[in-house]
């Protein structure tokens, strides 16, 4: 990639992207960083040696424009690039619930526009990012937008129609991860274990089990089927988590969140 590529809003995801960018596909002299933080610019030149500045007129000649803002800071950030956005620049947003509809009212006429639901494994490299493209975007443009975000992890592309349950499975679900650990962590600890030991037993072996899956490419049925030995100490936990509903609590959370996705992008 050797576009000219420019970020509004260097927060934690912007910057999750930012390192993404510099560390797989981007000279660090070819980013610009739009940051109204003064002392978060400070930062961000001195970590990744991006060009971070307050000015918005920085982004002048981006091919390709990251909108890495709160969802309630896009219309003003719409408007305020619009009259300094290249002839043919991409903008990419990764602003939870803004339709790609709603971004092409407010930027100028025939804008390509890409929506992305990342999450934040991204921070670590273990990103899920998924994509949808605005009536404008071409294939090419998917293109340009899947080889910046490689750089933080896996990358997808639905129809838009789709992305409230990317929000429920993939957006959210980092947390209902964390919830497990948690859970798993504090039980060790009524069991009788150290909270550290605890807490480094749940941590290790949710990293293990997702890399197990990640890497052999079986069904999590079979690997959980592969560690239940009839009558053993497994299928008695697991029996207790189905007497418990844990099952239909987990449909029940993401339908949830797919719901409240759905009235936020509204």
């Amino acid at each position: 990639m050797t576009q000219r590529l420019a970020f509004v809003g260097g927060g934690r995801m912007g910057e999750a992207l930012i390192a993404g960018a510099v560390r797989s596909s981007v000279a660090p002299g070819d980013v610009v960083v739009v940051e109204p933080v003064i002392e978060r610019c400070g930062f961000l030149n001195e970590e990744y040696g991006v060009r971070a500045t307050v000015d918005i007129d920085a982004i002048a000649g981006a091919e390709i424009v990251v909108l890495a803002v709160k969802p309630d800071q896009i219309a003003a950030v719409c408007t305020q690039i619009s009259g300094h956005l290249l002839s043919g620049a991409l903008v990419v947003s990764v602003a939870a619930g803004i339709t790609t509809a709603a971004l092409e009212k407010a930027l100028p006429e025939g804008t390509a526009v890409i929506r992305v639901m990342p999450n934040t494994p991204a921070f670590v490299g273990e990103g899920m990012s998924v994509m949808s493209a605005g009536s404008h975007a071409s294939d090419h443009d998917l293109d340009r937008a899947e080889t910046l975000l490689t750089g933080v992890g896996k990358v997808l592309r639905v129809p838009e129609s789709k992305q409230d349950a990317v929000t429920a499975v993939s957006g959210s679900g980092p947390a209902y991860f964390f919830y497990l650990v948690e859970a798993m962590a504090e039980a060790g600890v009524q069991l009788g274990l150290t909270r550290d030991i605890a807490r480094d037993l749940a941590v290790q072996t949710a990293v293990g089990a997702a890399a197990m899956m990640r890497e052999t490419g079986e069904h999590p049925v079979v690997l959980r089927e592969n560690v239940m030995s009839p009558g053993g100490t497994t299928a008695a936990a697991i029996r207790e988590l189905e007497a418990h509903g844990v099952r239909g609590a987990v449909y029940a959370a993401l339908d949830a969140a797919r719901r409240r996705s759905a009235e936020l992008s509204s």
